[in-house]
């Protein structure tokens, strides 16, 4: 079983500290729920575990191994965000055969299924999406790469209330087939909270709170404060 730690990690731009001596533990196979009002963190703490952004001191490692510049470990980890990264004129047949390239063994069947279940004809431009398919096409991709690790940044971004249930359903279902870990960074706290197994609070760069879901009950991860944008 494949471990994924970040080790006292601090971050900051400028004279804001965005993260502070952060230290976490996920273990292969457990849905997280990576938790905090916007600005907490969440967004930098995914970037640094994925080497888009370094960290000011600390370390990212899977299993001992340091993942800066490091291509095997950084290809057990997919991070599904905002940021697009794609070509506005590659058709999304064509981002999936480029992602099929990086990751291998892309879950063709499934992501067809998606497509379908979505009603998101693969023939189109990216830049033709809107907010909410965007978000969908991303999702199919971060469900069908062969990693053990898939990272969701806010990930129903733009989704109305039926495509979000969609997307948990087939987020559960597809874990359920194919254990692996997620870690699923939102403020939308009540959306997740059947999801998950563990919960992780970050609250102005700093973890609150890091149990199992079960462990949570009756606790206010916001050291006393209403949990007001969240």
């Amino acid at each position: 079983m494949s471990m994924l730690e970040v080790s006292h990690v601090s971050k900051s731009f400028g004279s804001k500290n965005v993260l502070q001596d952060v230290t976490i533990t996920f273990d292969e196979g457990k849905i997280y729920g990576l938790l905090g009002r916007n600005g907490a963190g969440k967004s930098t703490l995914l970037n640094i575990m994925t080497n888009r952004t370094f960290a000011d001191s600390g370390e990212v490692k899977i299993d001992s191994e340091n993942i800066n510049d490091n291509d095997a470990k950084l290809g057990l980890m997919f991070l599904m965000s905002e940021v697009n990264l794609y070509s506005n004129g590659s058709t999304l047949d064509q981002i999936i055969a480029d992602t099929e390239m990086m990751y291998g063994s892309f879950d063709h069947q499934l992501a067809k299924r998606l497509a379908t279940k979505f009603e998101l004809d693969m023939a189109t431009k990216f830049g033709k999406l809107s907010t909410g398919y965007n978000s969908i096409f991303k999702l199919i991709l971060a469900l069908c790469v062969p990693v053990k690790f898939v990272l969701l940044d806010e990930p129903v971004l733009g989704l109305d209330a039926n495509h979000r249930e969609m997307f948990y359903s087939e987020l559960i279902d597809s874990f359920t087939n194919n254990p692996r870990t997620f870690i699923i960074s939102t403020h939308l706290i009540e959306e997740v909270a059947n999801l998950i197994s563990d919960v992780i609070v970050l609250d102005e760069g700093r973890i609150m709170l890091d149990q199992p879901v079960e462990g949570s009950a009756g606790q206010n991860p916001f050291g006393g404060r209403p949990p007001t944008g969240c």
